[in-house]
Formats: structure tokens, sequence, C-alpha cells
């Protein structure tokens, strides 16, 4: 009798993590996947194309969920879901990353005593004002099989009291999607379509609350990035809820009028990683760019305090340097002015997680 697991994803990130997972899975008759897509993600450029571009299947099942705030997306979740799971009858619910989606669906399986497994598990940027620290920590400690990225993740958990035999070190997902998926962004021209020269441009993405919420500290990074886009034009897909908060506060039109200063739509993962892969440096307050960035080799300037994920700094080309204004500035010039960081990829980044996952559970269901 096949294994049947159902995969739940509600973001973008969740997506690229999913893909790899789903691939395995469906070329192994051991397996029935299904996929779970909650909504949370909503929009076409958020979602759609995601799925059209890394080749994942249509979702079997749309909860159609959409925004609101953290409480009413997770209940939200959490209503549609419990019933569903009460027909599907899965012999495990896997869950990936930190969203709304990830801590509602291994909450609705845990009362259900149905297994769950957390792909991307242990992370902690220790920071409990992020809402991703908090669904990541409680879906930890109801998850039956904890994947994690990194030794970090492993040190965490098991300092948490999880035991030893629920956690296996397997590698980034998001990595398995990225190494297979190189090209094809390449081939897209991305560059062309921006007017872009390779190594001379810089990518910003921005949409933590801690830095789009508050009008005075939005408005430093704008002060910042007019500073940076003189010394190199700066690509900014900019998130729907960030462009809401830049109007809000009176900074579009000054972001809008600046002459290098490319803003765009939020992208597709191709396009999107095209751009990343031939840049000269790129800032975000995104976990998975700091991934993606360690692997691509691009200096990344991460516009936070903390970081969840560690190794990106010991081993990668990541930089912690805050939100202040003349902190941005100054790192960038360091980073035009200096040589790319050393980046050696992490212990399993080879692009074999989601073998690694799928093997794990085949071996254990």
């Amino acid at each position: 009798m096949s294994i049947r697991i159902v995969n739940i994803v509600g973001t973008r990130p969740n997506m690229m993590k999913i893909a790899p997972i789903m691939e395995k899975m469906a070329k192994d008759e051991a397996f029935q996947p299904l996929l779970v897509h909650t909504g949370q993600h909503y929009d076409e450029n958020m979602s759609e194309v995601f799925f059209r571009q890394l080749g994942i299947p249509e979702p079997d099942y749309n909860l159609e969920v959409g925004s609101g705030s953290h409480t009413y997306q997770t209940a939200h979740v959490m209503l549609a879901l419990e019933p569903l799971l009460e027909e599907l009858k899965p012999d495990c619910v896997l869950v990936v990353g930190d969203v709304n989606s990830t801590l509602a669906g291994a909450l609705v399986a845990a009362k259900m005593l149905i297994p769950v497994a957390h792909v991307e598990a242990g992370l902690r940027s220790f920071d409990r004002t992020m809402p991703e620290e908090i669904n990541r920590t409680l879906t930890d400690h109801i998850s039956d099989f904890l994947f994690t990225t990194e030794e970090s993740g492993n040190e965490n958990l098991l300092r948490e009291g999880v035991p030893q035999e629920k956690i296996f070190l397997v590698g980034d997902v998001m990595i398995d999607t990225l190494l297979r998926h190189r090209d094809k962004a390449r081939a897209l021209n991305a560059l062309e379509r921006f007017g872009l020269e390779p190594n001379g441009y810089a990518l910003l993405t921005l949409h933590r609350p801690s830095n789009v919420d508050e009008g005075d500290v939005l408005s430093g990074i704008v002060d910042a990035l007019v500073q940076v886009q003189e010394m190199l034009p700066v690509v900014f897909p900019v998130h729907p809820r960030t462009k809401k908060r830049l109007e809000e506060f009176g900074l579009w039109a000054k972001l809008s009028h600046l002459s290098r200063m490319v803003l765009t739509e939020p992208l597709g993962y191709l396009e999107f990683l095209g751009l990343m892969q031939d840049a000269r440096v790129v800032l975000t307050d995104s976990g998975g760019i700091q991934e993606e960035t360690t692997i691509l080799r691009v200096p990344c300037l991460t516009l936070r305090y903390n970081t969840e994920r560690p190794v990106t700094i010991s081993q990668g080309t990541n930089k912690l340097v805050g939100n202040r204004s003349e902190d941005i500035v100054r790192a960038v010039r360091e980073v035009l002015e200096g040589e790319v960081r050393a980046s050696t990829p992490p212990e399993f980044w080879d692009g074999k997680a989601a073998e690694r996952i799928v093997r794990i559970l085949k071996e254990r269901l």
C-alpha cells in the first residue's frame, strides 16, 4: 500500500522548498503525494507563476485563505484543513518553512494524531518579535520528523529537548531548486530586460514588518537607497505590502523619481534567480536569499540584526548590517571596494536534500 503524504504550501518560499520533494515522491511508487495550497499568497505574480516555473503539479486542493492577520490566516487554514485531512486520512503531513500555513498545518495534523514532518526545522533567530520564530519553534515541538538544513538547527533542537532520533540533517531543499534551475534562469536574459550589466547592479528585497511598518525605519532605508543608487543601479521588485507602506508614508514618489532605481512588480522565481546570480551585491531581509547567495557566492547584506541561518555568515557571503541608513551605505561601499567573501557550501547543500528526506520517510513510514 502506498504512503499517502499531504504536502502543505502557502507562500512563494514554500513552493521553492516543496518542488524537489514533490518531484522525488512522484517518481517513487511507494508514495502517493498530495499537494494542498492554502492560498496564503494568492495573486498571480506571488503564487501561480511559481507553480508553472518550478514544474510543480497543480495543487490537488486549494484552501483559498487569502490575506489577513496572522491569527486570521492560521485559524482559517486550520478550519479548512481539518475536514480535508479527515477525508484524506494521510499517513503523514509534511510542512515546510515557518509561515502561518506551516504552523496551522502542523497543529491540525498533530491534534488528529497524524505524523508531522517539518522541512527546515531547528532554525532560530532568538527573536520572538518575528512571527516566523513563533511558527517554526511551535511546529518543531509537535513534529515527528525534523529535517534540518544546517548543524545549528540540530544544536537548537537538542538544547530545547527534542529527542535525537527525531532529528535528521539533510541539507537545504531551496538549494536543490536553485542548482536545478540556474541555467534556465540565466537563459531568460533578465538583465537585458532591465538594461543591466553582469556584476554591475544591486538587487533589493524588503518586506519584514520590522523594516517596512515603521515610517522612521522605512524612511531611513529609503535615504540609504538614494545614496546606494548613486554608486550603482538598484533593482527592487516591490512586495505589495511594502509598496502600500511606501505610499502610506509618502516615500513612493521619492523612490520612483530616482534615475538608477529600477522598480518592478514581484518577479517569478526564474527571473529573480537570473538577477540574483549576476548581481554585484544583494540587499535583503529575507531568510532564503541569505542561503541562495551563499551558494551563488554573491555578497549579501542582510537588513536585520539577527539571522536564523548562521551558517550563511560563518561559511557564506552574508553579513548582518541592520536597517540604519549609514550602516547600509557603509556596507555597500565596503562590498564595492573589496573582494567577494569566500564561500564554502555547507554540508549537504549539494542538491540532494529532497532525496534524503524522501528516503527517510520511506524507511520510517
